[in-house]
């Protein structure tokens, strides 16, 4: 069972939601608008504080925000990683030698440890359930690196200075969209929790995460939201392909023009887009991962169908895989956990119902929504044996998880690698919520969600050596 802690604050926690809840509610009619087509608003300063952006490398990871869209409030914060101005070999060596020094244990992969259980379920299908207590370990990098050119990437106080067109001696790391979680109605990108566990997984992972700043409703609705999540996998796109468009008219200009003009950009056709320089520098989306946590679950899932649409239209980005962490998967027939768990900790199913009221048009509000289950017929999109490989993150005290299990259940029978991670006496947001990120349970969770994320954007294939 959960600690005395965590009960008393989840109390103080439920308490405090429903009231926000309600609020909005009544004030839905007057805040909400047609279309997503406000500017809206991506966080609220009054509920809870946010992380300021350093672009400095003083704690491993540098960040920075940008506003990526002119006509709404979207923007994405980038969690840089100081891996990226080290060469693999370099990165390697220096891991390796960390490990031959510590008195860390070794952990193996999320798919059979001598430390967990396994559970088989009435299907045959497994389940691991992850118990806390389990000992931090280093893990060897396994990815590549361009060593093209000269580049100085670090000013005096370790503060980064940008993309340089004269060339890159730095590696490529692979490119995470991060989706918080608050059910749509709150949460932030800049949050101090979700700002933590964004640098917990750019470390682990090794790679660079863009943690999305969606609209939030009642403001804007259905799907405000997710068409954000496609602007910013849209955009990202753009940034790749502006970037390739610099270094071919760096290369048509002479030497010249580099040398006088350092830091000089492209900017597209109408000239709003110009090229992000970290990305430019660093960034490989051709292994490009997302990650949604709660809600952000939901939209992770809506843009992963959306990739397999586009196929092509998306080049270069490449979505590889995808992590759900405790998705926000409802329906209109109550499933086993969402009867004897209902009333949970934190995010109780009344509340959760009241947050879809709020994100969902009046006309539209349905448990059976698209956005709501992933397994309505009505849902639509590629077939489910399209989908790229999904790891599901559930918790034993979350009213959510048979409906997660459930739509990864439907994901392995057509033979997508959908591996279902259960931890034990945990509850919603056990690993991203702010009282709970610095438990030894949050911090397995995200390694073990480098460990099966490896798999899918290392340079060597399956990569389980840590």
């Amino acid at each position: 069972m959960p600690s005395i802690g965590v009960k008393l604050y989840s109390v103080f926690f439920k308490f405090m939601l429903r009231q926000r809840l309600q609020n909005r509610l009544q004030g839905a009619e007057n805040d909400a608008v047609d279309g997503g087509g406000s500017f809206g608003v991506t966080s609220r300063p009054e509920e809870e504080i946010a992380a300021a952006a350093k672009p400095t490398f003083t704690d491993g990871v540098a960040t920075k925000d940008i506003h990526i869209d002119p006509v709404t409030s979207l923007s994405i914060r980038i969690f840089l990683p100081d891996t990226c101005l080290q060469l693999p070999d370099t990165v390697a060596k220096s891991r390796l030698e960390k490990m031959n020094s510590g008195s860390d244990r070794n952990r193996r992969s999320s798919y059979g440890s001598t430390h967990n259980g396994v559970v088989t379920t009435s299907n045959g299908n497994s389940v691991v359930n992850r118990d806390v207590g389990i000992d931090n370990t280093r893990r060897r990098s396994s990815y590549g690196g361009s060593t093209e050119g000269g580049m100085i990437l670090k000013g005096e106080g370790g503060s980064y200075r940008g993309y340089n067109p004269v060339g890159t001696n730095c590696r490529k790391l692979p490119v995470m969209l991060q989706f918080h979680g608050g059910g749509f109605v709150s949460g932030s990108n800049v949050s101090e929790s979700n700002d933590t566990f964004c640098r917990r997984i750019a470390k682990l992972c090794d790679v660079i995460v863009l943690a999305v700043g969606y609209r939030l409703a009642p403001e804007n609705k259905y799907p405000a939201s997710f068409d954000d999540g496609l602007k910013v996998l849209h955009w990202l796109a753009k940034q790749v392909n502006l970037a390739e468009c610099s270094k071919s008219l760096g290369r048509g200009i002479g030497a010249s023009l580099r040398k006088s003009e350092g830091n000089w950009h492209v900017a597209d056709a109408f000239g709003a887009s110009m090229v992000e320089p970290w990305l430019a520098a660093h960034g490989n989306p051709s292994r490009c991962v997302l990650l949604g946590v709660s809600c952000g679950s939901n939209i992770a899932d809506f843009l992963a169908r959306k990739a397999v649409e586009a196929s092509k239209l998306l080049d270069p980005v490449k979505v590889v895989a995808q992590v759900l962490m405790y998705p926000f998967f409802m329906g209109s027939v109550p499933t086993h956990s969402e009867i004897k768990l209902s009333n949970s900790y934190f995010y109780d199913k009344p509340m959760s119902v009241l947050s879809w009221k709020l994100f969902l048009p009046e006309d539209e509000f349905d448990l059976d929504h698209p956005a709501a289950n992933p397994l309505n017929p009505k849902r639509g999109g590629p077939p489910l044996k399209q989908m790229p490989p999904t790891l599901t993150v559930v918790a034993e005290h979350d009213w959510m998880r048979d409906r997660a299990i459930a739509y990864s259940e439907e994901l392995r029978k057509v033979n997508v690698d959908a591996p279902v991670l259960e931890y034990k006496d945990a509850v919603h947001e056990f690993a991203t919520l702010d009282m709970l990120l610095k438990t030894p349970q949050a911090q397995a969770c995200a390694e073990d969600i480098a460990i099966w994320v490896k798999k899918y954007i290392s340079l060597r294939g399956h990569e389980f050596s840590y």
